[in-house]
């Protein structure tokens, strides 16, 4: 018979990692019925990138937790704009600054009306806009309905991708302001319309005072973590600490101690009332998965240190340009810098802890192979030497 773990609120170090990975999705049965829609609900937040490998990250997040996802189930989830001459609003989420750029739950629009009135007050910015500039967009979106930043005059100016055009800085801060949001993407450009026509009328408000929203924010920050100390919960959603400080006593969350943590820390009172419980997931991570994106909480819960090397030069990389790790068993036990040719999935640099990672390697590649349709994986490189025979006949024998 399982146990729930103690109520005395002291956890030992196991319990903290699986009390984690069931709180992030990897525990127990993945939730079919609920979905890419699900997941989102779930995490509160779903980082977004440029990179793109295997998938963009967005669309590894709901695979890591549920196996091969369609994109448009993904698409469908994230953004939702209503029919052409239609008034209906039922978007499922919205695009804002949270733990970076992320897409959040429609629901929870209410609740970064703290960050919009900061961005308000900010008293300078990196671009200047002239006069009558930022109105001239809300015009033009008001006239002509969800438009491109080309649509709206131009992108960019032709310099490097941060000298933005006018019209980009204009609708990008009226985004940051909460006036403008993102309602779907053309070939990873954002289609913007006006939050009046796009946010549900029930939700569009900024009448929640500070406190309110970050309390809110720090709640759902200490479910999707499970168990976290001030700081795992403070960057889940880019809080300062003294922000959290304000409102932990009145969150819902509750104080516990951790094997082995030099710092306190809060959980979930649900993550806390049953024991984890059910079959891990192995599969590969993108590298911005809200389970491993604070590096500081990823060493302190599976003693492995994960860091893109993306925006690295390239000889300062260790293990590749998009390192992915792989979960196992509950565990992280190794890396893979993959990449596509063709119909075959590259696995570019393999590094595993273990040779006992060898197997999960092997039907983690495999799998990801043929959701992204390749029919063949090659491996180029294994960091110890020993394993590369092992991993090729791993990967022959499914």
């Amino acid at each position: 018979m399982t146990t729930a773990p103690p109520s005395t609120a002291d956890l030992s170090a196991d319990e903290a990692r699986r009390i984690a990975l069931r709180a992030q999705g990897f525990m127990g049965a993945p939730d079919r019925r609920g979905g890419v829609r699900g997941v989102l609900r779930h995490l509160g937040a779903v980082q977004l990138d440029t990179i793109s490998v295997l998938a963009r990250s967005h669309e590894l997040i709901p695979y890591a937790r549920l196996g091969a996802v369609g994109r448009r189930p993904v698409e469908e989830a994230y953004w939702t704009p209503a029919p052409a001459g239609s008034s209906v609003k039922d978007p499922h989420a919205f695009e804002y600054w949270s733990h970076a750029a992320c897409v959040l739950p429609v629901e929870e629009w209410p609740h970064f009306a703290f960050r919009r009135r900061a961005y308000r007050a900010r008293p300078s910015w990196h671009h200047e806009l002239a006069d009558g500039a930022y109105e001239a967009v809300i015009k033009q979106l008001r006239t002509e309905g969800p438009l491109t930043a080309t649509e709206l005059g131009g992108a960019k100016n032709g310099g490097p991708w941060w000298d933005w055009s006018e019209a980009k800085v204009a609708v990008e801060r009226a985004l940051m302001y909460g006036e403008v949001v993102c309602t779907g993407r053309r070939g990873w450009k954002r289609v913007y319309d006006l939050a009046e026509r796009a946010i549900p009328d029930a939700l569009l408000r900024d009448d929640l005072d500070d406190m309110e929203c970050v309390r809110r924010l720090v709640r759902l920050a200490g479910r999707a973590l499970g168990v976290g100390t001030r700081a795992d919960i403070a960057d889940y959603h880019r809080l300062r600490g003294e922000q959290v400080d304000a409102v932990i006593a009145e969150s819902g969350l509750v104080p516990v101690t951790v094997e082995g943590w030099a710092k306190s820390a809060w959980a979930d009172p649900e993550a806390l009332a049953t024991a984890p419980k059910g079959r891990h997931r192995t599969t590969l991570l993108s590298p911005f998965d809200s389970l491993i994106w604070e590096r500081a909480r990823t060493e302190r819960i599976f003693g492995f240190t994960h860091r893109l090397e993306a925006y690295l030069p390239k000889p300062k990389r260790v293990y590749g340009y998009f390192a992915m790790p792989l979960l196992s068993g509950g565990r992280l036990l190794g890396r893979v810098d993959p990449a596509r040719e063709g119909k075959t999935l590259v696995a570019k640099q393999v590094s595993l802890e273990t040779p006992g990672a060898v197997g999960p390697m092997a039907r983690a590649l495999r799998e990801a192979a043929e959701w992204v349709g390749c029919s063949d994986v090659r491996v180029e490189r294994v960091d110890a030497p020993e394993l590369r025979g092992p991993l090729a006949e791993a990967l022959a024998s499914l």
